[in-house]
């Protein structure tokens, strides 16, 4: 007796491009929004750089990693080569994964490393999604 079940690799088949270039759009603006935002208020906040402070950065690298940001979102926002774009991915991942890791070795609660690990989840809605779309021709 054959399972009712559908076979993954139909049910990944029924998912349209369009719908996955709509997850794209959400995730990678809300993902833009994110990491702008942090950009901005590690340009412009004292909070921002106290944090920074407090989790052991110097002041340049607050400077530096806030100007990344900006560089990474206009490389995922702009119809550039798919090799920029993974790089951006990247260094996202690797933003993220730091800004982790650095909270839980100060030993920090959810309200202090929440927001980076809600950031990673639209990392990897936009990232698979991207994926998702090369994978189709798009």
């Amino acid at each position: 007796m054959e399972s009712t079940l559908p076979k993954p690799a139909l049910a990944a088949a029924r998912t349209s491009p369009r719908a996955v270039s709509v997850v794209f759009w959400i995730a990678t603006v809300l993902f833009c929004l994110e990491m702008g935002f942090t950009a901005y208020a590690q340009l412009s906040l004292k909070d921002a750089a106290d944090g920074f402070t407090r989790l052991g950065f110097p002041g340049y690298f607050r400077v530096e990693l806030a100007w990344a940001k900006v560089l990474g979102i206009l490389v995922l926002l702009a119809p550039v080569p798919a090799r920029l774009k993974e790089w951006a991915y990247a260094g996202f991942a690797i933003n993220l994964v730091s800004a982790l890791i650095a909270h839980f070795a100060v030993g920090d609660g959810p309200e202090a490393w929440g927001f980076a690990a809600f950031t990673s989840v639209l990392w990897v809605l936009s990232y698979g999604a991207w994926r998702g779309l090369q994978g189709a021709g798009r």
